[in-house]
């Protein structure tokens, strides 16, 4: 058993999980929510929570009691009571499951002694990635109904306003989801890559922060019903990989991002093995362009990630910004655009910051830099590309980011991420049409927070959502995740892929496999995954993708395993043995 530095980088204490099953319903107890509910073999609802979230959009970290449970006559009851401190105020709520063979009821009912400052307090209701294009039927606060199907392509805004039911087929089975005790509506989590449609209490047009005043009572449920045939899932020993025929992509570049003083800090040697084939400089306003020289001896093209002003004179900001390029001698290949306000999200029901309009933005960019490649699109994530899209008919590529931790820190949480990406591709392939299509930043540390004032320090190495740095970068799991991330991407003729900075809390250095100081096996991997590029990449079929992500280019099959424990694959008439978070390089052609 190898030790949990080497796999997540950190010995903070994984959350106990409880499994509970009763007839065909089951699902897993973790840290005072309820997830992987499932009808038999298929699981219906990723998750029902109480989470309780501060200004910033923060998860605050309850206190929870101890876990009552009760069985009688195929019901099961389970109790548990969790407090938040929020300033000088506390709220507390009991909370309960009644379950049975047909579906359960969640039950919380909550009290403040104070005035109590939160963004939103109450149930959460995660329906999974897989229910993409499901049938279904919301039934609303005065009782009229509205039919259709969860998005295909991902909704920037509310796909479902004023939710009392939620009713979809998966698999040949019925739910229906019934919340009360205050209104719900539905957000497509998939664009900040979470692997959910979230439905969630309060609407966001109401404003926040709010105070629960003291004494003031929060009182909410969630029924599931379960009904038609119980879905039963194919017996596999093993999980099986093929590969299969080209996909008419190829791998894409590789890039490192490095902000003016990340390219003071970054260590030449380090970056030389890894040979990126692109450098982002990440660069404002004022910043001194004279530090990004000194990349230019690793041989990589630079790319100018520029966050504008956009407070005055577009013209004379952009001449300005041409000529410091000179000064510092940059020999660019590309400039990216974007309005630094921009990297601030603007949820529904928030009025739009101060900006020019992009194409004014775009067209002072082109007459300073009329012979540069140039590209749009957001310097944060995916959210904010699809509720802003950029002018795709004036630029030569477009770029935005993504972020695992942005809702859900969890260890399985952050790769199921991995099952959302070829949504998020599909859909910003979509707007971008035959314009080429960059990944900007996409490491598990958060390098900005567009939902807050700042991104959550992690002192203690835990799982924090919209953390600047995480143990798990660095470790094992960083590497598997990475390469899941590439297996991911691989198959959408993706241009460049961005997945870590040079230096920082989201670089490749660190504690090698070899225990000594240099790569991190995220680094390691990324010297090994930069010679694959522009290879054409094959399609890879996988049994079990939230298991084992596939990537094949050319003659070589990467596999990833993105489990904590060993796993064995079947590659044809071979049987291979991949280390929990491991990473195995073999011949395609063994398939």
């Amino acid at each position: 058993m190898e030790d949990a530095l080497t796999l997540v980088g950190t010995e903070a204490p994984r959350p106990q999980v409880v499994r509970y099953a009763i007839g065909p319903v089951s699902f897993e107890w973790i840290d005072g929510g309820l997830h992987a509910i499932r009808y038999g073999d298929a699981e219906m609802i990723s998750a029902i929570t109480f989470p309780v979230r501060d200004r910033d959009w923060g998860t605050l970290v309850p206190r929870l009691s101890a876990l009552s449970e009760k069985r009688a006559e195929g019901a099961l009851r389970l109790r548990w009571t969790a407090t938040w401190s929020s300033g000088c105020a506390t709220l507390t709520a009991d909370l309960s499951v009644e379950a049975g063979p047909q579906g359960l009821t969640v039950l919380g009912r909550g009290r403040s002694d104070g005035a109590f400052e939160t963004n939103r307090a109450g149930f959460t209701v995660l329906h999974p990635v897989g229910a993409s294009g499901c049938p279904a039927v919301v039934e609303h606060s005065d009782g009229t109904e509205t039919r259709g199907a969860l998005p295909t392509l991902i909704e920037p805004w509310q796909p479902f306003m004023d939710i009392r039911a939620l009713t979809h087929v998966r698999s040949g089975a019925t739910i229906a989801c019934r919340m009360e005790g205050d209104t719900f509506e539905m957000e497509d989590q998939r664009q900040w890559s979470d692997a959910s449609f979230k439905t969630y209490n309060r609407p966001l047009a109401k404003p926040w922060p709010y105070r629960i005043a003291a004494g003031e009572v929060l009182e909410q449920s969630v029924t599931l019903t379960f009904s038609g045939p119980v879905p039963v899932a194919r017996n596999a020993s093993d999980i099986a990989v093929r590969v299969g025929v080209p996909t008419g992509t190829i791998v894409p570049e590789l890039a490192l991002v490095l902000d003016a003083a990340g390219a003071r800090e970054a260590d030449p040697g380090l970056l030389a093995r890894i040979a990126p084939h692109r450098i982002a400089c990440h660069a404002e306003r004022g910043d001194d362009l004279s530090a990004f020289a000194r990349l230019a001896a690793l041989g990589a093209r630079l790319d100018l990630d520029y966050a504008a002003s956009c407070d005055g004179d577009l013209g004379a900001e952009f001449a300005e910004l041409a000529d410091q390029v000179a000064s510092a001698g940059l020999d660019l290949a590309s400039l990216f655009v974007c309005p630094s306000v921009d990297r601030r999200s603007t949820p529904p029901g928030s009025d739009w910051p101060d900006c020019p309009p992009l194409e004014q933005i775009h067209a002072a960019a082109a007459r300073a830099f009329p012979d540069l490649p140039r590209g749009g699109g957001m310097l944060s994530y995916f959210t904010e590309f699809n509720r802003k899209r950029p002018p795709v008919g004036m630029l030569d590529f477009v770029a935005h980011g993504t972020n695992p931790i942005v809702h859900d820190a969890a260890d399985r949480s952050v790769m199921q991420t991995l099952t959302a990406i070829p949504w998020i591709l599909r859909s910003g392939k979509a707007i971008a049409g035959d314009v080429p299509y960059r990944l900007g930043l996409s490491s598990i540390p958060m390098r900005q927070n567009p939902y807050g004032s700042r991104v959550m320090e992690n002192p203690d190495d835990g799982r924090i959502c919209m953390a600047g740095s995480d143990p798990r970068h660095r470790a094992r799991f960083g590497a598997a995740f990475t390469l899941g991330y590439l297996a991911a991407i691989a198959p959408f003729g993706v241009a460049v892929w961005t997945p870590a900075a040079g230096a920082g809390p989201a670089g490749v250095d660190g504690p090698g496999v070899d225990g000594a100081d240099g790569l991190s096996p995220l680094g390691a991997l990324l010297a090994d995954l930069a010679p694959l590029a522009g290879r054409h990449v094959r399609k890879v079929e996988v049994t079990d993708p939230e298991r084992v992500a596939a990537l094949c280019a050319g003659d070589e099959l990467w596999l990833a395993n993105l489990t904590e424990a060993e796993i064995v694959v079947a590659l044809g008439d071979r049987r291979l043995t991949v280390a929990p978070y491991g990473t195995l390089r073999v011949a395609a052609s063994s398939s």
